[in-house]
Formats: C-alpha cells, structure tokens, sequence
C-alpha cells in the first residue's frame, strides 16, 4: 500500500499540565490514485496526522510506511526522511508565507536541490514546475516572488512543492484567503496536478461544499479519531451525525432533500456540479445530450442564490439566480 498508517497516537506537551491528546489510535490506508478529503472541526486531529506524513512531527507511537519508506518510534534515519519529504509533497495553508529567495526560479529550485539533484536536472524540473502550475516562465522566473499577485505567489509556492515531483501531494486549506474566482481556479489546478504530475492527493479543507465537488473519498476526524472513512457519495447518509460534530452538510444536499420533501425527486446530488446537472436533465426542454449535461459546473451558475429557492422557482427556471440552469 502507498500509504499504511497503523495505530497511530499523539500527545502534545506530554507530561505536563497542558497534556492534550490529538490522535488515538489512528489506522488508515491511502491508495495510489485516491482524491482523498479529509474533513474535521478544529481540534479534531486532522492537520496532527498530516504533519506527520512527511516526517514535520516524530512519531510517539504508531507506525507509518509511505511507499517503502517505514517511520516508527525512535529511529533515527536522516536518509529516511529526506526520501519521505520527496515523496510527499506538503502545501500549507497561506503557503505564499514561505516564498524567501530573490527570484522566482531560485524559490522553486529550492526543493529539488534539497534532494541532490544535478543542475541541470534541476532547471528542467523548476521550468515545467511554473509552467505546470499556470504562470509564465519567461515572465516570472528572474522577478521577486513578492512583487507578484497573490495568486501568483501561491502558483509559485505550489510550484516549489510541484518541483520535488512527489507521488503524494497533501495540501491544508489551499484556498484558504481566496476569493471565489480565486478559489476556482487553484482547485482547478489541483485537479490537473492529480493528472500530470501526482497521481494521489489529499486534502484538508473545513469548506465541505469546496471539497465534495473533487474528493472521491472522503475521512472525517472527529475528538483524534477516524469518525467516517467512506466514498464521497455516501458520506451524508450520516447528516445528522456529522452535524453533532459541527459539521456543515453540502448544500447541494440540502437543497436536494428539500425538493424531495416537496415532490420533486433529482436522485443522487452530493455536490453543486450533480445538482446543476440534476436539474438540467429534470427540466431542460431543449434537448441537451448527456454529452453536453457532463460539461455543466456549478462555477457557471449563481449557486448561492438558489440555495432557498422554492421548488416553482427550480421548476420556472427562477432559481434565484441566472435561470440558466433549465437551459
């Protein structure tokens, strides 16, 4: 298994008066190929047991195996921890913080020469990095990081992770301080990193509208523990459990279950894309082929203004918003 996590416990600030107890007893398989959400209310252990993916926190008790690479109690193995932080890449939250160097291109060379790479398989790994992640090499690679746009300066702090080529990509909150567009267009990237670059990721997000539209899988930490470790589609078979835990149902699933109270049936709806093609496919009069139903996003509508709309107004067309989702 790429990612073997076997009863895995953490204690901060252990044997003083401010002990507290973050993870209890954590096991959890990720697979190569997986699109792993991981959802949590603060203080649920969720941002603990990704630190320790890589090696940022030493294992207390438990063990870990990332491809191979075998972390347990007290070894110390430098070696070890330089081929598990190659394997997995880490993008916190706000990661533009991190940007230091002068230039763009010495920034995102940073990691790969961290690895003892050649030179000049360090150049090509730094050009397609930024080219990967949207920007344009030519343009930003001699410019100070800081100079840049916020977006841009995530783009590259993406790129400097991107760069060490790893199997495993991990991010905590990455839209964090963005607005919608924003937002958009770097889970968009993630999606495309997942195809181009690494093939299995996780992420944290508290947003579960955000992650539902692109995790296949989905873990819920709750009080240092794995609550929930299920398909995304099945997840909010459990609305009333994850709310006890302080967690937001889609939505999407919402609005779904209230038309069904109402008499109008869209089937299966976990995310704002399945309800906007949901409705499509209910209400379109003009002969729009499944071809056509599939490439409908949630990103082209007004989403939160049909969220309260009335089942006449999904019926007419009104939704609060554009209409345009009767076609």
């Amino acid at each position: 298994m790429p990612i073997e996590v076997k009863d895995l416990e953490y204690t901060y600030s252990q044997g003083t008066p401010f002990e507290k107890k973050a993870l209890a007893g954590i096991d959890l398989t990720v697979n190569e190929g997986d699109f792993v959400g991981i959802l949590g209310h603060t203080g649920s252990g969720k941002s603990t047991f990704i630190l320790h993916l890589n090696g940022l926190i030493k294992l207390q008790s438990g063990s870990i195996d990332v491809f191979g690479i075998k972390l347990v109690p007290d070894k110390k193995n430098k070696q070890d921890l330089r081929r598990l932080r190659g394997t997995v890449g880490m993008v916190f939250q706000y990661p533009e913080y991190q940007l230091f160097e002068d230039t763009v291109e010495k920034d995102v060379a940073f990691g790969p020469k961290n690895l003892g790479l050649s030179e000049e398989e360090v150049a090509g790994r730094v050009e397609r990095a930024i080219r990967l992640v949207g920007l344009d090499y030519e343009d930003v690679r001699s410019r100070a990081p800081f100079e840049l746009s916020g977006g841009q300066k995530r783009r590259v702090a993406i790129a400097g992770i991107i760069a060490m080529q790893p199997r495993v990509l991990v991010l905590d909150e990455p839209t964090a301080g963005l607005d919608p567009y924003g937002k958009e267009q770097i889970l968009s990237l993630i999606t495309k990193l997942k195809k181009e670059c690494s093939p299995t990721v996780i992420v944290i997000s508290h947003d579960v509208d955000e992650i539902t539209r692109f995790a296949s899988r989905i873990v819920v930490f709750n009080d240092g523990k794995v609550a929930f470790d299920v398909p995304m589609n099945e997840l909010f078979r459990h609305g009333e459990e994850l709310q006890a835990m302080g967690l937001e149902i889609p939505k999407a699933v919402r609005i779904a279950d209230e038309l069904r109270m109402r008499g109008i049936d869209l089937g299966d709806v976990v995310n704002a894309d399945d309800l906007v093609r949901a409705v499509v496919r209910k209400f379109d009069k003009t002969g729009m082929d499944e071809t056509d139903i599939a490439k409908l996003s949630a990103a082209q509508f007004d989403f939160d203004g049909l969220y309260g709309a009335s089942a006449s107004d999904v019926r007419s067309g009104n939704g609060g918003g554009s209409g345009e989702a009767t076609a």
